[in-house]
């Protein structure tokens, strides 16, 4: 009987691991290039596939640009990479979110990007197109017990 459970592709990236290095950014050349010039809507994207729609893409892209243009941007935006790494259970590497922020961010949101994207998501197209995508939670089916000895 199936209960409306996710089960998990056996494709899909495991949790636990990053899918690119934080200096991978030339594995999606057109989102490094893009991310370099326009950083502040790459984060906005990604913030609003991270926080799940609770803070629109607009909104986070003004909090990083008021926030980085008093030079902390970054206490604003390693939250949101905190938040990513518990949705896959990533670990926090090379050093702690605050200071990848705070020194790699470009790198640091391009690689972002990159783990939603292999994770079937596109951050690009908002949280409203790929709210069925995510998978979160997943609860494994339930399995009835009807044979007995």
């Amino acid at each position: 009987m199936y209960n409306g459970a996710q089960i998990p592709n056996i494709n899909d990236p495991p949790t636990g691991k990053w899918t690119t290095g934080l200096f991978d950014c030339c594995e999606d050349y057109e989102n490094c290039c893009f991310t370099c010039w326009c950083r502040h809507l790459t984060f906005g994207w990604n913030v609003e596939i991270i926080d799940q729609g609770r803070t629109s893409a607009t909104k986070a892209r003004s909090k990083f640009c008021v926030y980085g243009s008093f030079g902390l941007g970054s206490i604003y935006s390693y939250k949101f990479r905190s938040g990513l790494r518990a949705l896959y259970n990533l670990p926090e590497e090379p050093c702690n979110d605050c200071c990848v922020h705070c020194w790699c961010s470009l790198c640091a949101i391009c690689q972002e990007y990159r783990e939603l994207k292999n994770r079937g998501l596109d951050p690009s197209k908002g949280w409203k197109a790929n709210e069925g995508k995510m998978k979160t939670n997943l609860v494994p089916p339930q399995v009835e017990m009807d044979m007995s000895r």
